[in-house]
């Protein structure tokens, strides 16, 4: 039971943080929603910022979850960067305040974002160096790792989560408009970074 209540705090500050944002949330309002009072939740997390560092820990190991599970399932090469792509936009339908808390976190700066880069470290060092071994082996056009995967994460996250400037572009975000969205990076990113048989030489 006790372990309920915080997981259902967390649940509802991931929910907040990531669609209002980390200033826009107060304690008073999320006891309120969960019909708690706000004591309770100082109990569990002593402060707002404590709050907020066990969202970010708890977030960042369900995306290294998810993204783990479709890599188990990818092929090789190119296969596995599509199985992420697909992953990522499988939670922006799911769990879209994820997705908005990373968003978010990148926005406040240290130290929330300091936590979240190295929680998901591991993360990073395996597709930097997955990115690397394809561009050696000739199937990927040769750029910096590093910077390559910090476009990719960029354009797949901006995608799913700026819903603002894809009603500007005159799209309304619907689930529809989703899978059209991940088609359309897929191709954009195959068309930039794999070399095709017939390209070769």
């Amino acid at each position: 039971m006790a372990s309920n209540t915080a997981d259902r705090i967390l649940d509802e500050a991931l929910n907040s943080f990531g669609s209002s944002g980390y200033d826009s949330t107060s304690l008073d309002a999320l006891a309120d929603r969960l019909e708690i009072s706000k004591q309770t939740i100082l109990y569990w997390f002593p402060s707002k910022e404590a709050l907020m560092a066990a969202v970010i820990q708890r977030s960042a190991e369900e995306l290294s979850k998810a993204l783990e599970a479709a890599l188990e399932e990818a092929g090789d090469g190119w296969d596995r960067i599509e199985a992420i792509v697909r992953s990522v936009f499988r939670l922006a339908a799911r769990r879209p305040a994820l997705l908005g808390l990373l968003r978010e976190v990148a926005r406040l700066g240290p130290p929330a974002a300091t936590q979240m880069t190295e929680a998901l470290d591991p993360l990073v060092a395996r597709a930097t160096g997955f990115l690397s071994d394809e561009m050696e082996a000739g199937r990927m056009r040769k750029s910096d790792p590093r910077l390559l995967l910090l476009a990719m994460y960029s354009t797949v996250i901006g995608m799913v989560t700026e819903v603002e400037v894809m009603r500007a572009l005159g799209e309304e975000p619907t689930a529809r408009s989703l899978v059209r969205r991940r088609a359309d990076v897929i191709d954009l990113l195959r068309s930039a970074l794999v070399i095709e048989a017939d390209q070769e030489g």
